[in-house]
């Protein structure tokens, strides 16, 4: 069994911040049809010029995810990795699918309907060609591309010298396949996304290993990469966002995660952020299908403002109801079972009683990890 991971507290913070950078987003920058009975930045126009940007929020988990991910993998079998990620996703996940269920059912809104919510519940839709349930879902699929290849590499075997190999590998065969245009190998390196991925485990390599020159050219050639595949995003997908603040918040995120990766960040103790970032991902899945119903019953018999407050705070109270009442049992009872389920692998490879243990001639010319004081508490999550 893999020690738990100590806490960063200022990841915690982060992601909150991030999620909530969605929410608004989606409550007050939308452009297109959403809660409100009017496009979100119509409802709040002067705040809407601003949290229009707010699905960057996207570009910060990926790099948060980047590296946390690589330190969840580092020191586990593809297995165990597996089983870290499951546990931690499908729990609120699936709560999150029949909630939309629930939604549709009741109230008909939403896309909760039977024939959607079957496949999605596997997390699996992105692949099939299948309509989300909620749209924020397409995110957990772009995760999951990267959750696939961090497992071949653990598969491989996850050390400082595989780590500058498989990023170097996944940046070129991006850029590359790109260039071919190939469709194949765009799905599986998803090149939009991945600087953030691969400037995320640099910098985890740089805050576990301490930093040097080229994990620095890791970063800025994702840092590069990233400001490209933002301005493309914001002509196409999120057409009419100007290049100027996506590049602020893209540099911005790059910015924050380095002060992370360097310990100067390291000063965020408060212990409630330990809840804020435990709420982070059951907001994420929650906010837009509950809103549908609730706005849709206090607005606009209710002032905008009052309306908009009273959603966030359903949504939060939601997002805790779910993590108390589901993540945290539901990952419990997953976790014991996956893990006794992975047993009958172990014991096929232990050695016959008696028989001396293999030596072990794997030897690393790698830096000395930093002491275990720089790595203060953080969830693999």
């Amino acid at each position: 069994m893999t020690p738990r991971r100590p806490r960063l507290r200022e990841l915690d913070l982060l992601r909150f911040l991030a999620a909530t950078a969605v929410v608004l987003y989606h409550f007050t920058g939308f452009g297109g049809a959403g809660p409100w009975p009017e496009r979100a930045r119509d409802v709040f126009p002067a705040l809407g010029a601003v949290t229009r940007y707010g699905y960057l929020g996207v570009d910060l988990f990926f790099v948060i995810s980047g590296f946390v991910i690589l330190m969840s993998a580092w020191g586990r079998s593809p297995g165990e990795f597996g089983i870290s990620r499951l546990v931690r996703l499908m729990p609120a996940y699936w709560a999150s699918v029949l909630l939309g269920a629930v939604v549709y059912a009741v109230f008909r809104q939403g896309h909760g309907v039977p024939g959607l919510v079957v496949p999605n519940l596997t997390m699996l839709q992105g692949g099939l060609g299948i309509q989300n349930v909620d749209a924020v879902y397409w995110t957990l699929w772009v995760e999951m591309h990267f959750y696939v290849l961090v497992a071949v590499l653990a598969g491989i075997g996850i050390t400082y010298r595989s780590c500058l190999v498989f990023m170097a590998a996944w940046m070129f065969g991006g850029v590359f396949a790109d260039e071919a245009g190939s469709r194949f190998l765009q799905i599986m390196l998803v090149p939009t996304w991945s600087p953030y991925f691969i400037a995320g485990m640099a910098l985890y390599m740089i805050h576990r290993f301490g930093p040097t020159l080229l994990l620095w050219g890791y970063v800025a050639a994702s840092y590069l990469l990233a400001l490209h595949w933002g301005g493309w995003r914001a002509d196409g997908a999120f057409k009419g966002s100007a290049h100027l603040p996506v590049a602020a918040a893209v540099t911005g995120i790059f910015l924050v995660m380095i002060l992370v990766a360097t310990g100067r960040l390291g000063w965020v103790r408060w212990r409630g952020l330990t809840v804020l970032g435990a709420l982070t991902y059951p907001l994420y899945l929650v906010h837009s299908q509950l809103a549908l119903p609730l706005l849709d019953a206090l607005y606009p018999g209710m002032n905008r403002w009052a309306a908009l407050a009273a959603v966030i705070a359903a949504s939060l109270a939601l997002a805790y109801a779910v993590h108390r009442l589901v993540e945290r049992p539901g990952a419990a009872w997953m976790r014991a079972r996956l893990l006794a389920s992975l047993e009958p692998m172990r014991a096929m490879k232990r050695p016959p009683a008696g028989d001396p243990p293999a030596a072990d001639a794997t030897v690393e010319d790698v830096p000395a990890p930093r002491a275990p004081e720089a790595e203060p508490e953080l969830a693999t999550r």
